[in-house]
């Protein structure tokens, strides 16, 4: 599964936007990008801590590339707005999150794209994800086994080491013994061992249940 590198899963959504409305858009963008407003209709992502990375991003005929000169410049019916994100989990807990954390904000930025539904109620919208999301088709992860959470225990244990280790010339044996076992109390949340997780079959999991569920109502 491509999509897939040890914990961490890549989205890439594509969403066509009409013409005029790009302008719009990147207007919205920039609004977005305030302080105010980031704090208002974001906050909510600072709780979803299965997120690695995030970026939203409008593309037009001009952003696209060409390999040289002779290449017919595009002409898109079409505007774009590519999001793409790496997080840890499955494919359902991550969009399920995103809407139940940001609601305002997903709409916000998915003003006016085609199709969009609101991001509540959450299956159209689950099913306007998977029917933009193109596949990932080569993902590499440096540290596949290790999770946004491991990375900030990682930290926190090293800065924590750091400090321990700058007065071992200065103090007692004793002294240092009871900053050892301050440290190591304090640590206690961020010492484990990374294993891998069945992120695969979690995700797959998932969406077949909430398939099976929409085709009973049917």
């Amino acid at each position: 599964m491509s999509n897939i590198a040890g914990k961490a899963y890549a989205m890439n959504l594509l969403t066509p936007l009409k013409r005029r409305m790009v302008w719009v858009n990147k207007a919205i963008f920039w609004i977005a990008g305030r302080p105010f407003f980031q704090k208002r209709s974001f906050g909510g992502l600072i709780t979803l801590s299965l997120i690695h990375y995030a970026r939203w991003v409008i593309i037009k005929d001009k952003d696209l590339p060409r390999l040289n000169e002779k290449q017919p410049k595009e002409k898109l019916t079409y505007g774009y707005m590519l999001f793409f994100s790496n997080f840890n989990g499955s494919w359902t807990q991550y969009v399920d999150s995103f809407s139940m954390a940001i609601p305002g904000g997903l709409n916000l930025l998915w003003y006016k794209t085609i199709g969009w539904p609101d991001s509540v109620p959450e299956t159209p919208f689950n099913q306007y994800v998977l029917s933009n999301q193109i596949w990932t088709e080569h993902y590499y992860s440096a540290y596949p086994l290790a999770s946004s959470n491991d990375i900030k225990s990682a930290k926190k244990v090293r800065e924590s080491l750091l400090d321990l280790g700058r007065n071992l010339n200065t103090i007692s044996p004793d002294d240092f013994q009871k900053q050892y076992n301050a440290t190591l109390l304090a640590l206690q949340n961020d010492l484990s061992q990374m294993e891998p997780t069945p992120v695969v079959s979690l995700a797959n999991e998932a969406i077949a249940k909430r398939k099976r569920i929409e085709a009973d109502r049917e």
